[in-house]
């Protein structure tokens, strides 16, 4: 968050590209360097002034999206990650960053969306649009805000804090309060933004909105400030005990919910794999996305590839997450096992989210006639200046799929140009219309442990059967079938965690039995099995060589595990910050 050293790091005024890292608690964009009254003042600048909403502020947050969304959540391996372990403290480098990128989003929001309201010039429709737009943004912070840290400030101009300096003595608002606020951005959000984006290009619109608003409704409906009590001189609060969610809450979710499925005009795409590439980035099923771009800017690139590829996998010399891997829990999930090569696949998002050994992908390495993992590691594709590690990296015997783009053939065929080093334009989904399905279908349960009711049934049949073509018309569904669901369609999306942390709101216990119970290690001897399988063509798995490692302890999960620490930096800033949070009126928030 970093209170204490307010700098500026942008301007607005030419298109908001001129951007800098985003590290600072209340960074807002400089407004002594332009006349912010000559700029605004035509449609096309009021849209080009919040473009970089959709990328440059954001990227801080990346590592922190994935460590906390993925890592936490068992669904990724990291070796001794602090995220994996659950020794996470407010020392961690990621965790500063994430904390301060979401802090510049509400700043940067605020600030253009202050910027357009008192511009002149441009039309109502599109200030409307374009101030909606910012909202939005405002709103995913403040949401990613509370499920990450609990209790927080609510800030809703940055610049009365700054311009008053108090930006020391900040209290937090309770959860409770944080969820009303964002209900209310939402709310007025979506009273701006236009029913369908007019410029089909991605942009934020009413049923997005719409969307992100049925998911803190389901996220809230678990929340009860009766049966939490706040931890003074920690950051933590702790869930009393197991209850039921509020009803009225699962209703607003079920009905925005299928709002967005009925009227919003989006379908599903027909094919899973197929949302991930790069020609896809604007497509019915992202509902809001980061939308990377490749230029001169630092900060407006995706850089995933760099963090989550196995070395060589690009010619950047930018691939080191060869280490890490899907984890041997969410292959246990999808049903498959690295000790075999007998590959179910049976349910596309299996190969569409975990590279494993035999996988083949037509989408990777176009130019080379496909990408083939083990030939890749072992071999490579040294004609097309790939001569790849010679070696098995992944301890987990998988490596990740979603955010890679391939080479740079095949970045240059949907975006005309290569990637650069850490840069990508590949967008990164943050919020899908399968997900609002499935929030449809756990909101309409409401309380009950199973649903037949038709709608729900065919809802989430639509989901499964895209995926899974075999899976036949249910009779009934569960919840732990939507809970498993929301894990195979979301994984590695950076979600997973705050699955958890919902679930955490109203049944602790069972939040932590199976975070507890997953299988977070890796496996011995992937490399020699795999070696031997492409030098020889005998795949021959010895137990006692080849086996799951046992010896990692389960991860010491606990009630503060679901709170994040705040930087440590922030705490010695502001003393309040280690408060209990006190009551905000949220009523006196305008627009």
């Amino acid at each position: 968050m970093k209170l204490y050293n307010i700098k500026s790091i942008a301007c607005i005024a030419f298109m908001g590209l001129a951007l800098t890292s985003c590290d600072d608690y209340l960074d807002r964009p400089t407004e002594d360097g332009y006349d912010t009254s000559n700029y605004y003042s035509n449609d096309a600048q009021c849209r080009a002034g919040v473009n970089y909403l959709y990328n440059s502020p954001w990227y801080d947050f990346m590592r922190g999206f994935f460590k906390v969304g993925e890592v936490m959540s068992g669904n990724y391996y990291m070796g001794s990650s602090p995220y994996l372990t659950f020794t996470l403290d407010g020392s961690d480098q990621d965790l500063a960053n994430m904390s301060a990128s979401l802090w510049a989003v509400n700043t940067h929001a605020t600030t253009v969306y202050n910027n357009i309201k008192n511009a002149t010039g441009a039309s109502e429709a599109v200030k409307n649009a374009t101030m909606g737009e910012c909202l939005t943004w405002k709103a995913f912070a403040y949401f990613y805000l509370v499920r990450s840290f609990g209790a927080v400030p609510i800030i809703h101009n940055p610049a009365d804090v700054i311009n008053s300096q108090q930006a020391s003595n900040v209290r937090k608002a309770k959860i409770s309060n944080v969820y009303d606020y964002i209900i209310k951005i939402l709310e007025e959000a979506i009273r701006l933004l236009p029913e369908k984006d007019p410029t089909n290009n991605g942009r934020i619109d009413k049923y997005c909105a719409k969307a992100l608003l049925a998911k803190v409704y389901l996220t809230k409906a678990g929340f009860s400030e009766a049966n939490t009590t706040y931890n003074p001189g920690t950051y933590s609060y702790t869930i009393c005990t197991a209850h039921q969610r509020n009803a009225d809450d699962l209703a607003k979710a079920a009905q925005l919910a299928l709002d967005v499925i009925e009227n919003s005009g989006r379908q599903l795409m027909e094919s899973y794999p197929d949302i991930f590439r790069g020609e896809n980035n604007v497509c019915d099923e992202a509902l809001i996305s980061w939308a990377w771009t490749m230029g001169s800017h630092w900060t407006c690139q995706n850089s995933f590839h760099c963090d989550l590829s196995i070395e060589g996998f690009d010619e950047n010399g930018d691939c080191w997450g060869g280490w890490g891997g899907p984890s041997v829990d969410l292959q246990d999930a999808f049903n498959e096992n690295a000790l075999s090569l007998s590959r179910q696949n049976v349910d596309d998002r299996r190969k569409a989210t975990l590279m494993m050994a035999g996988d083949v992908y037509d989408y990777f390495y176009a130019d080379c006639g496909g990408f083939e993992m083990v030939k890749f590691c072992y071999g490579g594709y040294a004609d097309a200046g790939h001569p790849g590690p010679d070696q098995w990296e992944s301890p987990t015997g998988a490596c990740e799929v979603k955010h890679l783009y391939g080479n740079n053939a095949d970045h240059a065929r949907f975006y005309g140009s290569p990637a650069g080093r850490m840069a990508s334009a590949l967008y990164t989904h943050l919020l899908r219309l399968a997900d609002v399905y499935l929030i449809y279908c756990e909101a309409a349960m409401g309380n009950s442990t199973s649903s037949s009711d038709p709608k729900v049934l065919d809802i989430f049949y639509q989901v499964r059967h895209r995926s899974v073509k075999g899976y036949q018309y249910p009779t009934s569904i569960t919840w732990e079938d939507i809970w498993k669901e929301r894990r195979l369609e979301l994984a590695c999306e950076g979600d997973r965690w705050y699955d958890f942390v919902r679930r955490y709101y109203y049944d602790p216990q069972g939040a932590i039995n199976e975070l507890k119970g997953q299988r977070r290690n890796g496996y011995n001897g992937l490399n020699d099995l795999y070696k031997t399988y492409y030098e020889s063509g005998a795949f021959t798995v010895d137990p006692s060589k080849h086996n799951y490692d046992t010896n990692a302890a389960a991860p010491n999960v606990t009630d503060r595990s679901f709170t994040l620490p705040l930087p440590s930096a922030d705490i010695d800033y502001d003393k309040y910050l280690m408060e209990e949070p006190e009551e905000f009126d949220v009523s006196s928030i305008s627009f």
